[in-house]
């Protein structure tokens, strides 16, 4: 009987502990994926790449942790068309504290079936981003630049809502955020039923929506997040490689460095090594910019600056030249990457050492290449060409003697030469010099 007492409290713990691990086991997993920087075709990949994954694995929602300024409108446009065909619901959650859906990220959002913010985040000021940048809602009949820019604005406008009311969110706020660029902070979005939580920690979210029905395009779920387990997919090696490559700064640095290599190894035919380096940079820098909206205006403008400091090199400008190149050169990198946001912009302050480091490098590296190329031989018997000796014989037609460098060579001339006059070397053939008086 004692012992039966005092095994009851084992076997109601060892119960308990068994009924909880079946029903974690039970649970599906929740997939959590972070996004963090700039809304690009690799980020847009991933995002799309994470929610096939957590459809296959028979997760019961994903979890996208947000913080983002902005970016591409087709990178937005792949996601939230992802968003919309998912077979499992989407929850966008802007985190951590401080961090912001701005731009491209409030379509994200708006696009998810559960959008969650994290205290001290803010949300808002969504212009298109477009090749060519203008500013949204500029008066159409002021050029043809601000006509096509609110045709695009009017179009983001119609996606946005379009995504208010299917998400069953305030449309007339997401307008404003669009053509007014308004932002507000995560308070003010749940008071303005922008966003349906605030929660401080992604465990504190998934108790908030544990128990909601979510509606999906053929059926509902019902989701079951609290003390569910959790899969966090991280980018790979090879998608952060991607993503820093999509940098504007970096783009910028590598065009610079592949066009050292390829103009170095033109003017040192034969180097190999600076022209592999260089064909590798250019393509680096050519996937880059297709992920950035580029300016081919900027692009001529910077080789034409290259071309300028190339010419200074060959022809005497006294500096016009490489005046001329600088200034197309940083107008060009200026113009690179079009875009009203500074983070789709190469930074000033890569530009100006960019700009100063190209002009160095074409003064001095590359055109002492060139110089050493055209530079007469003056060793072995072509640097004899132009040095003068003494005629130790007479020298005519048949050959004679001649002092160069203190050397005795045998020495022909087209014209009788006297002995002990001066003579110039105007050519060598094989080991016999042409040479001719030199008064």
């Amino acid at each position: 009987m004692k012992k039966a007492i005092f095994l009851l409290p084992l076997l109601f713990l060892l119960s308990f502990f068994l009924g909880n691990v079946q029903s974690f086991a039970s649970q599906k997993p929740v997939y959590v994926i972070q996004v963090k920087g700039i809304i690009n075709p690799i980020s847009a990949k991933f995002i799309a790449e994470s929610i096939d994954n957590a459809e296959n694995t028979n997760a019961q929602c994903l979890v996208l942790e947000l913080d983002t300024p902005g970016g591409l409108m087709a990178s937005m446009r792949q996601i939230t068309q992802r968003f919309l065909n998912s077979r499992i619901p989407i929850i966008v959650y802007v985190y951590p504290q401080g961090a912001r859906a701005a731009s491209a990220g409030v379509f994200i959002t708006y696009a998810a079936h559960i959008a969650a913010m994290a205290p001290s985040t803010n949300i808002g000021a969504a212009h298109p981003v477009t090749i060519g940048g203008g500013t949204p809602g500029a008066p159409a009949d002021t050029s043809g630049k601000s006509t096509m820019m609110e045709k695009v604005t009017n179009d983001a406008v119609a996606s946005i809502k379009s995504l208010a009311e299917k998400r069953h969110r305030n449309a007339k706020w997401a307008e404003d955020a669009v053509r007014k660029s308004v932002s507000v902070t995560g308070k003010e979005a749940l008071d303005l039923h922008v966003i349906d939580y605030i929660a401080p920690t992604l465990d504190s979210l998934l108790a908030l929506i544990d128990g909601k029905k979510v509606n999906l395009d053929d059926h509902s779920v019902i989701l079951r997040t609290r003390n569910a387990p959790i899969i966090r997919e991280e980018m790979n090696w090879r998608y952060r490689i991607l993503d820093k490559l999509s940098d504007p700064n970096i783009a910028y640095i590598f065009l610079l460095l592949g066009l050292y290599g390829l103009i170095f190894e033109l003017s040192n035919p034969g180097s190999i090594l600076p022209g592999v380096a260089g064909v590798i940079f250019l393509i680096l820098a050519f996937f880059a910019m297709q992920t950035l909206p580029i300016n081919y205006a900027g692009l001529s403008l910077i080789l034409f600056g290259i071309v300028l400091f190339v010419l200074e090199i060959k022809i005497t400008s006294y500096g016009l030249l490489t005046i001329g190149g600088i200034i197309s050169m940083t107008l060009g990198s200026l113009m690179l990457f079009e875009s009203p946001y500074p983070f789709l912009k190469v930074s000033l302050g890569v530009i100006v050492p960019g700009v100063l480091v190209t002009a160095l490098f074409f003064i001095f590296a590359v055109g002492v290449g060139l110089k050493a190329q055209t530079k007469r031989a003056i060793t072995g018997m072509e640097g004899l060409i132009g040095e003068i000796g003494e005629a130790m014989t007479p020298i005519g037609k048949r050959p004679g003697k001649v002092k160069v460098h203190g050397e005795i060579w045998k020495a022909i001339s087209d014209r009788p030469i006297k002995k002990g006059s001066t003579i110039m070397v105007d050519k060598v053939n094989h080991l016999t010099l042409h040479v001719k008086h030199e008064e």
